[in-house]
């Protein structure tokens, strides 16, 4: 079955449908190793960042948050 769709390939138009075929089989090649380079530097190791400025937001809000309405 591969043998007949082969030679059926080579006799169409020669050497352009072969070459057209092997086109559309880079392409999930090529969208693999992007995909694969992407994932990598996804998953990259980044600088730890303490928790000071979190920490230090949160308890402007909970201030923020403790003083009592005024204008109301």
């Amino acid at each position: 079955m591969v043998n007949l769709l082969i030679s059926q390939l080579r006799t169409l138009k020669g050497l352009e449908v072969g070459m057209a075929a092997l086109a559309w089989l880079l392409i999930p090649l090529v969208a693999a190793i992007g995909a694969g380079l992407w994932g990598s530097w996804a998953n990259r190791t980044r600088k730890v960042r303490g928790d000071g400025p979190e920490l230090i937001g949160y308890a402007r809000f909970c201030e923020a948050m403790e003083r009592p309405r005024s204008g109301s």
